[in-house]
C-alpha cells in the first residue's frame, strides 16, 4: 500500500491500527488511512501472527504486555545459562552452525545442536578454521565453554588448521566486548 499511496506512512498505519485495537472512533483522516492502507487486513494478519506466537510458546492468549515481557526475560535468562555451558539452541543450524557435529530434535520439534565441534582431541585431526565470522564466534565460544580452565590464545589457535592467530584474537576480543567471554590475564580467556 505504501508504494501505491505515497502519502501513507507506517506510523500513520500503526496509529490507526492501535485505535482499532482500543475500539476508539476514527477521525475522517484516520478513516481514509484505514481504507487506503487496508489497516483491517493488516490487523487480521498481525492477529494471526500473535496467535501463532502464543501457540509456539504454549502461552495463553490473554497475557498482558508486561506478562509477555516477563516470560521472554525468563526465557532469555535460561538460554544465557545454557549457552554459557556450551548448549546452543539453533533456529537454523544449517546456516548458523553448519559445522556442528550433532543435531538433536527436541520433544517440541525444535532442532538443538548440543555440541559444537571443538578442539582436536588427542590424536584427532585439527578442525578446519571456520570460513565465516559468525561460525568463528560460535566455535570459539563453544571451545571456551568446554574448557575446565581458562584457555590461552595460542592453545585455541593450535586447534585449527590454518587459523591465523590474529583472527582468533579478533574473535576473542569481540566475545569480550559483547560480554560473552572474559580476559583473565594476558592471553587467557574464559566464558
Amino acid at each position: 500500500m505504501l508504494a501505491t499511496h505515497r502519502d501513507l506512512t507506517l506510523t500513520g498505519l500503526y496509529n490507526v491500527l492501535e485505535k482499532l485495537r482500543k475500539g476508539e472512533a476514527l477521525t475522517g483522516k484516520e478513516q481514509d488511512i484505514h481504507e487506503r492502507g487496508l489497516v483491517s487486513v493488516m490487523k487480521h494478519l498481525h492477529d494471526q501472527i500473535d496467535e501463532a506466537v502464543f501457540d509456539a510458546y504454549g502461552w495463553p492468549r490473554d497475557l498482558r504486555d508486561e506478562d509477555i515481557l516477563g516470560r521472554l526475560l525468563e526465557l532469555n535468562k535460561e538460554r544465557r545459562v545454557e549457552e554459557a555451558k556450551g548448549h546452543v539452541r539453533w533456529l537454523r543450524p544449517e546456516y548458523q552452525a553448519p559445522a556442528a557435529k550433532r543435531i538433536v530434535v527436541s520433544e517440541q520439534g525444535k532442532l538443538d545442536i548440543t555440541h559444537i565441534p571443538s578442539a582436536a582431541k588427542a590424536g584427532a585431526r585439527k578442525a578446519p578454521w571456520p570460513r565465516t565470522l559468525p561460525e568463528r564466534v560460535t566455535t570459539i565460544r563453544g571451545l571456551l565453554a568446554e574448557q575446565p580452565r581458562p584457555a590461552h590464545l595460542e592453545e585455541l589457535a593450535r586447534r585449527f588448521q590454518r587459523a591465523p592467530r590474529d583472527d582468533v584474537q579478533e574473535v576473542l576480543n569481540a566475545l569480550v566486548a559483547l560480554g560473552l567471554a572474559r580476559r583473565i590475564d594476558g592471553n587467557r580467556y574464559a566464558p
